[in-house]
C-alpha cells in the first residue's frame, strides 16, 4: 500500500483497449503490455464494459455506481444536517426552560 497513484486513463483510451483486448488473435496481456497498463487493469475494464453492455449481470452498470454514488453524498449532507438541526433543537429547548 502506499504506491504512486495515477489520474484516471481518459475514456477514449480504455474505449480502445477494450476494443484491441476483444480482437480475435489478441490476448489481454498482450495489449496490456502494449499499452503500459497492468493485465489486472485491463480485465477490470473488459468487466464493467461487459456488465455496461449487458453481457455479466454480476456487477452494477457504470450507471448504476454513479447514482449510488450520488445517493451516498445526499444521505451524508442529508445526515449532518439532521445532526445541527438535532443540536439546534437541544440549545433552543435549553434556553426556553431558562426563560420560564
Amino acid at each position: 500500500m502506499g504506491g504512486k497513484t495515477r489520474p484516471p486513463y481518459p475514456p477514449e483510451f480504455r474505449t480502445e483497449a477494450i476494443r484491441l483486448a476483444r480482437q480475435d488473435g489478441t490476448t489481454v496481456s498482450g495489449v496490456a503490455r502494449d499499452l503500459g497498463v497492468s493485465v489486472e487493469t485491463l480485465r477490470i475494464w473488459l468487466k464493467q464494459a461487459d456488465i455496461d453492455e449487458g453481457r455479466r449481470s454480476d456487477g452494477l452498470s457504470t450507471e448504476d455506481r454513479e447514482e449510488v454514488a450520488r445517493l451516498r453524498r445526499r444521505v451524508r449532507v442529508l445526515e449532518t444536517e439532521r445532526d445541527i438541526l438535532k443540536k439546534a433543537t437541544a440549545f433552543f429547548a435549553r434556553e426556553t426552560e431558562g426563560t420560564r
